[in-house]
């Protein structure tokens, strides 16, 4: 069984930054490619960013410039850092992974991380 751990949002002042991270742990053969999502009007989620594996990453619009993922091949962890936060950022981020295990492949998602940004 494979899970994905969020850990590291909170409460940070406008124009602050946080970095909040996602840790799979299981039956992994590999990671094809991960990403952040939000809940969003109108939509389940939005996507923040995302990385296929080997690829360029890509952002939403609204982010692009203050938020930028990276992942730690070794510790099948990722990262958002966030940087300039804005109160409209304001959500809980979930983390989703294509993970590849002996079963094959299937998208996994975390259980959110709050981010709040207030003053």
């Amino acid at each position: 069984q494979v899970q994905l751990v969020e850990s590291g949002g909170g409460l940070v002042q406008p124009w602050g930054s946080l970095r909040p991270s996602c840790a799979a742990s299981g039956s992994i053969f590999s990671i094809n490619a991960m990403g952040w999502y939000r809940p969003a009007p109108g939509k389940e989620r939005e996507l923040v960013a995302h990385m296929p594996d080997g690829d360029r990453p890509n952002y939403a619009d609204s982010v692009k410039c203050r938020f930028t993922i990276s992942r730690d091949n070794a510790k099948n962890t990722w990262y958002l850092q966030m940087n300039s936060l804005k109160p409209e950022d304001t959500a809980v981020y979930y983390c989703n992974a294509l993970v590849i295990t002996t079963l094959g492949g299937r998208g996994v998602w975390g259980q959110g991380t709050l981010v709040t940004v207030s003053s």
